[in-house]
């Protein structure tokens, strides 16, 4: 019979401080610019660029002074070392770029808030006192007005996508907000935006194509028509340009749309060059078929976005998919991997497995864990908070009052994870394992061919990332394998990496992850007996389990004297009511986490090691039992007596 107890979050702290780990890294910048080389990314005095952390959606970029103090301080005693700045110029959201408050009327969107800027100022500079460095995303949700020059603006949707990709009114507007953004002087930092190191990425625009975007606006549409006219005569192509689907798949428009946004790209990209911003600077950021993907070439590095959700969140119903990681053969990996070229650095800038699926505290450290042997450059999960109210909503998936944010009911918080002890209580592990590069990136990179621009991911994607490196051939076909040929055979229910550091299986419904200074057993482990890695063992009587270990010093497990050990598994509000995978009440505070029993045992050379239990207020609870057998092997048992999901282990 599995028991809960609480584990409430607190938005001011943390329970364990890592920030010890870090020191050598604050504050952000002090290493130089970011800049890409070959297939990663390296700051100017050599070191490599690995990144973990979160986005900030809307106004939570725009904090009281006291909170950016607070959440810059939580976040690095927790190993985040990057935060997306996303939709700071969404409407829906206050503060925004354009407006600080609601009430007055916004005509136009060609201004930034002398309010909102000094808010976003001061976190700026307050995450990089702490080692935390700034993606920032200037072009996500605008709503253009009619004051901005813009033709038929009502009728465009967020960011006037997917226009903004070819007119040229809108591309001005753009440069202009660029322009003011890599302009715009820090008074608490001393410096311009474009001459501060904290920022090390941004894209050009979010989540943005020109192929699965419908083009039905006018006056969009007809001179969407008439560029597709000029090119195919330049061409000397014979097509009917003004009466074609224009959303249709013929080759002459995906040929057409692939060259008219690497165009876009490639004049954004060298307008922010000319202005003085120095960072790697990418187009867009998903993986929405590999045309869009090809387009990407033309930028310094690529990026994409991947959920582990069905999308069935509605304003009223809500259910949500809550299936495991560890029973599919594919849960992302796949997807990511076409927008990854072999000379240019990746980076993961959205992701999640999101609240309520029960099963979400696997993903954490698989996603780490995957990106490091894939040499990726990093991740930050959607999302940290939609707001900086934090006190205030404390419960699981929900953080405002109201059923929607900005019309989208998953807004109301299924994406936040600040006191998510399954997803963000496992953000010191994920971060070790990024940052630190605990798995081995593959030595064996495997090309694939991808021939049907057109079309999503072939079955060579499946599973493959788990196995060596992959990257996207889309330049010399014929020298990679074929996008169709699996690569992993989905049947044998398993995947193994190249270096041994990684395995899961989709049949038996778990994994592991085994290096020198993290090691980690996830799934379904009461139902697999005894999970032996190298110089360790797992045994689990919960039925659903992540438990992890983490060298907090330089070197491996079996030698260190200070080792940090999590037992998480599910977590719920309490009183939280579901039927099937449909939600009836969010329950109430505090959030509770099942207790996991579990009992670890694992070769040291030290010889008076001692656990203790910490809880969420970061107190030592007491002492778990934990005891040395005859061959050495270092033994610790949890969920009997000590409960928690956090616990130290020490040399006296």
């Amino acid at each position: 019979m599995s028991s809960f107890i609480p584990f409430p979050a607190y938005y001011d702290d943390a329970p364990i401080d890592l920030s010890f780990v870090y020191k050598n890294e604050k504050p952000a910048g002090r290493r130089g610019f970011l800049k890409a080389e070959g297939g990663t990314f390296v700051f100017e005095d050599g070191t490599p660029g690995r990144f973990w952390g979160t986005n900030f959606n809307g106004g939570a970029n725009f904090p009281e002074f006291d909170y950016a103090e607070k959440v810059a301080r939580r976040l690095g005693k927790i190993g985040v070392n990057i935060v997306r700045f996303h939709q700071l110029d969404a409407e829906w959201d206050t503060p925004n770029l354009f407006s600080f408050s609601n009430g007055k009327r916004c005509d136009k969107t060609t201004e930034l808030d002398s309010e909102s800027m000094k808010r976003l100022d001061y976190l700026i500079h307050c995450l990089k006192e702490e080692g935390i460095y700034v993606y920032i995303d200037i072009f996500t949700y605008r709503k253009f007005k009619t004051g901005d020059g813009v033709e038929n603006a009502p009728a465009l949707a967020d960011a006037g996508k997917p226009y903004s990709g070819y007119n040229k009114r809108l591309i001005e507007l753009q440069k202009k907000l660029a322009y003011d953004i890599w302009n715009h002087y820090n008074p608490y930092t001393g410096l311009r935006y474009k001459d501060d190191p904290v920022f090390v990425m941004c894209e050009v625009v979010n989540e943005s194509d020109l192929f699965s975007r419908k083009i039905a606006t006018e006056p969009y549409l007809s001179e969407f028509r008439e560029l597709f006219n000029g090119w195919l005569a330049e061409k000397g192509i014979e097509y009917d340009a003004c009466s074609c689907d224009v959303n249709g798949t013929d080759e002459p428009l995906i040929q057409f749309k692939i060259e008219l946004q690497e165009r876009y790209y490639t004049e954004m990209i060298g307008f922010m060059r000319d202005i003085g911003v120095k960072i790697p600077l990418t187009g867009t950021n998903w993986s929405i078929n590999k045309a869009c993907s090809k387009t990407q070439l033309v930028t310094d590095f690529t990026d994409s976005h991947v959920y582990y959700y069905d999308w069935r969140w509605g304003e009223y119903k809500k259910s949500c998919m809550n299936k495991a990681i560890t029973e599919s053969p594919d849960c992302g990996f796949g997807r990511l991997s076409i927008m990854r070229v072999a000379d240019k650095p990746f980076f993961v800038s959205e992701w999640d497995m999101p609240w309520p699926n029960e099963y979400r505290a696997e993903s954490p450290l698989l996603f780490a864990a995957v990106g490091s042997f894939q040499g990726w450059s990093g991740f930050t999960i959607h999302t940290y908070a939609y707001t900086s109210r934090l006190m205030h909503m404390n419960i699981l998936g929900k953080e405002v009052s109201s059923d929607t944010i900005g019309g989208v009911p998953y807004r109301e918080g299924i994406f936040s994870t600040w006191n998510d002890p399954a997803k963000f209580g496992l953000f010191y592990h994920a971060a070790l394992i990024t940052r630190r590069g605990d798995v081995p990136v593959s030595e064996n990179l495997t090309m694939i061919d991808t021939t049907d621009l057109s079309g999503g991911t072939g079955q060579s994607f499946n599973s493959s990332p788990e196995q060596n490196r992959i990257a996207c051939n889309y330049l010399n076909k014929g020298e990679g394998v074929d996008e169709n040929i699996p690569l992993v055979n989905p049947d044998s229910g398993e995947v193994m990496s190249d270096n041994g550091c990684l395995y899961r299986s989709w049949h038996k419904r778990f994994g592991y992850i085994d290096t020198e200074r993290t090691k980690c057993a996830y799934g379904f482990l009461a139902e697999n007996g005894t999970v032996r890695l190298k110089d360790m063992t797992f045994d689990c009587k919960t039925d659903f389990a992540v438990l992890a270990l983490s060298s907090l010093t330089d070197v491996p497990l079996g030698e260190t004297d200070n080792i940090l050990f999590t037992a998480v598994g599910r977590a719920k509000n309490t009183d939280a009511v579901f039927e099937g995978e449909v939600m009836k009440e969010y329950g109430k505070p505090p959030v509770l986490i099942e207790v996991i029993e579990a009992e670890i045992a694992f070769g040291t050379s030290q010889k008076n090691l001692v656990c203790r239990a910490v809880n969420a207020e970061g107190f030592y609870i007491g002492t778990v039992p934990s005891w040395y057998d005859s061959n050495g092997m270092f033994h610790v048992k949890t969920g009997e007596t000590m409960r928690s999901m956090y616990y130290l282990i020490a040399a006296e």
